[in-house]
């Protein structure tokens, strides 16, 4: 499976700061759940990727009609 292969689960995603001054990604999917934490640093630069992927993913996207 890779990145690009499309997957029937669900899952919650939470993202918020934790009292130790991390950054914390919090993955529920049925009983897996899988906290993440970054230091600040981190998450801005994981934050730079989203961005980027984003971008990327409108570039390849159909444009919607209407």
């Amino acid at each position: 499976m890779g990145i690009d292969t499309e997957r029937d689960i669900e899952a919650n995603l939470r993202i918020g700061p934790t009292t130790l001054g991390m950054v914390r990604l919090y993955i529920e999917a049925g009983k897996t759940e899988i906290p993440m934490d970054f230091e600040p640093d981190e998450a801005e630069e994981i934050a730079e990727e989203l961005r980027a992927a984003a971008s990327a993913a409108r570039k390849l996207s159909p444009t919607p009609k209407g």
